[in-house]
């Protein structure tokens, strides 16, 4: 298969791309900066033009480009993460639409803050969405889709949780404090997380692209969510370390703000029922075991 990529510079996509080339998949790489090399291909988001002759022959479509939620949401900042996520998919699926024949599958990236903060509920792809920034940021997103289903394309909105890599995202920025033995709970550590390990999110995307049935909301997180203390308590087992030193919520939200709040002290419980409908089998469905393999413990 022919798959395009965008967001290819980034934690999914630099090793979705070797992934896909391993199987012998034909990876083309779509971007937006100049100086291209071998399987690259430059698009402007702004004016929404794209290189058809170059695209000639795609088959499906990964979009995994947005701008980095981490950092101080002040006004532009939310703005730019917005702008990114739903005008940028808009115009991405626009500008797909023109190429003759367009792709037949798009496998668009979300997140699980589609539902926001909603306690122990168990969340499916059914649960509606939930208040607040990241959650209309989410819902936006996938809705930025619909012209693309509606013209016929299989549209898969992968609902993310955190991804479990010690070269990026989440995982990464734990670790400093942790080796060092600072580590802790946050808040009240009763908050779920939903993770999942790079490989499983690499095996998700394969699983939609190649399963045609497959369609609409897809969670993209390992079968056994975790609270914060159970996370915790895990990273530092896998580590060798101890977590004593707790982070307190007023400290989460005086050193972080919104986003400190959204991204750690928000909880959603979410399970991936319809990956586990549709056959997906879970390499790391055990958090200890996930976070060893992603340290290479």
């Amino acid at each position: 298969m022919h798959v395009l990529v965008t967001g290819s510079s980034g934690l999914v996509g630099t090793a979705l791309v070797p992934f896909l080339a391993a199987q012998g998949h034909k990876v083309t790489r779509l971007v937006r900066r100049s100086g291209l090399g071998p399987g690259t291909v430059r698009w402007d988001p702004a004016a929404g033009t794209i290189d058809h002759e170059a695209l000639r022959g795609v088959q499906a479509t990964v979009h995994l480009a947005g701008e980095s939620i981490v950092g101080r949401w002040t006004s532009a900042k939310k703005a730019s993460i917005r702008e990114s996520r739903v005008a940028g998919t808009r115009r991405l699926c626009d500008a797909l639409l023109t190429l003759d024949p367009p792709p037949s599958t798009f496998v668009c990236a979300s997140a699980v803050g589609f539902y926001g903060e909603r306690g122990a509920q168990v969340l499916d792809e059914d649960s509606p969405p939930g208040f607040g920034f990241l959650a209309d940021v989410c819902r936006e997103w996938e809705g930025a889709t619909d012209r693309a289903a509606e013209r016929g394309m299989r549209v898969v909105n992968l609902r993310t949780g955190l991804v479990l890599s010690r070269r990026g995202g989440a995982l990464a920025k734990m670790l400093p404090p942790f080796l060092f033995g600072l580590g802790g709970v946050v808040g009240s550590g009763a908050q779920y997380w939903s993770w999942i390990a790079l490989d499983d999110l690499l095996g998700a995307v394969h699983h939609a692209l190649f399963l045609p049935t497959l369609r609409g909301p897809v969670n993209a997180v390992a079968p056994q969510p975790a609270t914060n203390r159970q996370f915790t308590r895990a990273l530092g087992r896998a580590l060798g370390r101890p977590t004593l030193l707790p982070l307190p919520a007023f400290g989460v939200k005086l050193l972080m703000g919104e986003m400190g709040q959204a991204l750690l002290l928000a909880s959603a419980r979410v399970e991936p029922r319809r990956l586990l409908a549709t056959g997906y089998r879970f390499q790391f469905p055990e958090l200890e075991s996930a976070l060893r393999h992603a340290l290479r413990k």
